[in-house]
């Protein structure tokens, strides 16, 4: 009774509570012989489910709700309790109801903008297992303490093809591992932008598509690598639709988050670390700052994938040793990180292709990239900073192999992430593509290029991707 119903953006106990306030308004403009009838069933109903939603949790979004009842209540039941059925005067009661019934509108109106993100059924032929890793680098210092023993740490989360599990097998919670690690990254996601936390506290309570520490599917093979680093503050399971997508075609996802940069990281002995990267306001300054965060960053991405690489040889009889196929490896990102996934690649022999969703291109630009590249971005604005698209397009030109930028018509900066499953639906946020066509137009276009270069999948890849957007082919160093 908890589960959203996708399109309404409401749960059955919430539609339930919706419906019976509804009645009890309407109730006072009913002819005498039906009002007492529909006034006590409406009431039995409101009364009950709202009791139960306050027991399993209730929205911001049903407040209005419970308020327009309380009003309407009173002038409903009151006839009942008299001895003959009496109500106001028409027109003092019809100014009362029709501002309960505003109320009322503005639950759904609400649920609609900040609703429960409904995951994307994965496409592909494999199930989802996830699971989340801690990784200490003991021989690389954290720099955004002042403790000299204290050494960075990473926090992933793997989303790998699974064995079909049972129907009612628990899926993940979407942000954490558990519902209160999801309330502290949804609040410290939304203070990072200067909302109130219970905006989104429908985010927290969204399960995945994937099932917590699934057995690993017995055939397959071994599954190429794809790491990714999510934007500027953003956290690991910020794109978690395009992961699940990803692994259930055959893919090993590993998201990072990134202490002191993500909005909120939880270590496993339950401390909380908030993001220290703050913008100074200079452009110059942030630009360096950017660069420094950018590299570490990176620096991540490379640890990472030793610990993957490690798990592969069979440290600590993990369950995908001798499944991860470290000799194909995507570095992927969104924002910052497509700037951190381009910069680790360019560092790192070990990686064999890039991913860039929508990031400025950070750090110094030379080696010239001798990898194949996903760019996607985008439409060009007048709010577009000038120096990226030339900027990239000099990347992708100078690289030694040939390299792909799609720039998506309707998209925006976060059109790229989950958000327009649960932030509302204004283009100049989440672009106008949809909740139903941002994820799948996201993930289809990085299958389609991790196939092709990961896979050596036949076919032609410039021709699927254009029929996502504009593009533009950059052959092996002679640009376009």
């Amino acid at each position: 009774m908890t589960d959203i119903i996708t399109g309404l953006n409401l749960s059955p106990l919430e539609i339930l509570t919706l419906l019976g306030a509804v009645a009890l308004v309407v109730a006072r403009w009913l002819p005498a012989a039906a009002r007492p009838r529909v006034t006590i069933v409406a009431g039995a109903v409101f009364l009950l489910s709202a009791i139960l939603l306050c027991v399993t949790g209730i929205r911001w979004q049903l407040l209005p709700v419970l308020a327009a009842a309380a009003l309407a209540a009173p002038f409903a039941i009151s006839p009942l309790v008299r001895d003959r059925a009496r109500r106001a005067r028409w027109w003092l009661a019809l100014p009362g109801s029709v501002a309960c019934v505003c109320l009322i509108t503005t639950a759904p109106v609400a649920a609609w903008a900040f609703p429960v993100p409904v995951f994307p059924e994965p496409s592909g032929d494999f199930a989802v297992g996830t699971r989340v890793l801690q990784w200490t680098d003991p021989d690389r210092p954290e720099t955004f303490t002042d403790d000299p023993q204290d050494r960075r740490t990473v926090v992933a989360q793997l989303w790998y093809p699974a064995r079909n599990s049972p129907a009612d097998a628990p899926r993940a919670q979407y942000l954490g591992r558990t519902e209160d690690e999801a309330r502290t990254v949804s609040a410290a996601l939304a203070g990072g932008v200067g909302l109130p936390g219970f905006l989104f506290d429908g985010v927290p309570r969204a399960r995945t598509h994937s099932i917590p520490d699934a057995p690993v599917a017995a055939d397959g093979g071994r599954f190429p690598i794809v790491l990714f680093s999510p934007g500027s503050s953003g956290v690991r399971t910020q794109n978690t639709a395009w992961a699940e997508e990803l692994a259930s075609h055959g893919y090993v996802v590993a998201a990072l988050d990134h202490p002191y940069d993500s909005a909120a990281v939880v270590l496993a002995d339950g401390r909380t670390i908030t993001t220290a990267t703050v913008s100074t306001g200079d452009r110059d300054k942030d630009d360096r700052l950017a660069d420094d965060w950018t590299a570490i960053r990176a620096a991540d991405l490379r640890f990472a994938l030793t610990r993957l690489a490690g798990l592969d040889r069979g440290d600590g009889a993990d369950p995908l040793a001798g499944r991860l196929d470290t000799d194909r490896v995507a570095a992927t990102g969104h924002s910052m990180g497509g700037a951190a996934a381009l910069q680790a690649a360019r560092q790192d022999h070990r990686f064999d292709a890039v991913i860039d969703l929508d990031g400025y291109p950070r750090g110094a630009l030379s080696p010239d990239l001798g990898l194949p590249m996903l760019a996607l971005t985008q439409a060009v604005t007048p709010d577009t900073d000038p120096r990226y698209m030339p900027l990239l397009t000099q990347v992708l030109a100078r690289g030694t192999a040939t390299s792909y930028r799609l720039t998506i018509p309707g998209a925006a900066h976060l059109t790229f992430t989950d958000a327009p499953l649960y932030l509302p639906p204004v283009s100049s946020i989440v672009g106008s593509l949809g909740r139903t066509e941002s994820p799948r137009v996201t993930a289809g276009a990085s299958l389609a290029f991790l196939d092709s270069v990961l896979r050596h999948g036949s076919g032609d890849l410039a021709g699927t991707l254009s029929t996502y957007g504009e593009l533009s082919v950059f052959h092996s160093g002679n640009g376009r």
